[in-house]
């Protein structure tokens, strides 16, 4: 996929919301639609993501931007878009609408939000899911950082914590795709069966079963 010419909603402006929307913007993408818990705001032709978020720092939402249309949470989901990025709350994708997702790619920034049942129909219609567990967890890895510092007494600066931040991100892409193409599984099985091969191997290595 080229960014210059992609689509982006993205339903949730808050830590993470907003963060998505800013870097698929810095890459070119187009970001059509962005939403908060008060509403959303759509524009065919792509939001400046920049002064949404001044407009939010300002106001508390991003209702009423101007030169953007009124939408829905709802109708957020089901636009015609290239990335869907749901990272508000949990089960907003549900067998009630999730035949209707257009997007091509959805990357879960929120924890669950999409059940169970309507993970199988984006996988038949063949969406590719970027499952939570592997989209949002550079939060905890950064956490991570910063209790292996806390044990050393030591400390790294803000590049050299996003370098192994972006080293570790990518590493595990790279993993979870490989292993999901390898045994034509989706992502989300891809990163769940490597989540518990590799913690059933740390405790056999550290001798605590036999």
């Amino acid at each position: 996929m080229d960014p210059a010419t992609s689509s982006a909603a993205v339903q949730g402006f808050g830590k993470v919301g907003r963060g998505a929307a800013r870097l698929l913007a810095e890459a070119g993408v187009r970001v059509v639609a962005v939403s908060d818990q008060y509403g959303a705001v759509h524009h065919p032709r792509g939001l400046d993501i920049a002064d949404l978020a001044k407009y939010v720092d300002r106001t508390g939402t991003v209702v009423g931007f101007a030169g953007a249309d009124k939408t829905s949470n709802e109708d957020l989901l089901e636009l015609d878009v290239d990335v869907l990025v749901p990272a508000a709350v949990e089960s907003v994708i549900t067998t009630r609408n999730a035949h209707r997702v257009s997007a091509r790619i959805v990357v879960e920034g929120a924890n669950g939000p999409t059940t169970p049942e309507a993970d199988e129909v984006l996988l038949d219609k063949g969406v590719l899911v970027v499952p939570d567990i592997l989209a949002n967890a550079g939060g905890v890895i950064v956490s991570y950082f910063e209790w292996v510092q806390a044990n050393q007494s030591y400390w790294w600066s803000e590049d050299e914590v996003r370098t192994r931040l972006a080293n570790r991100m990518s590493a595990a892409w790279q993993n979870v795709r490989e292993f999901a193409a390898e045994r034509h599984v989706s992502l989300r099985k891809a990163a769940t069966a490597l989540a518990v091969e590799r913690v059933a191997l740390a405790h056999q290595l550290r001798g605590l079963y036999p």
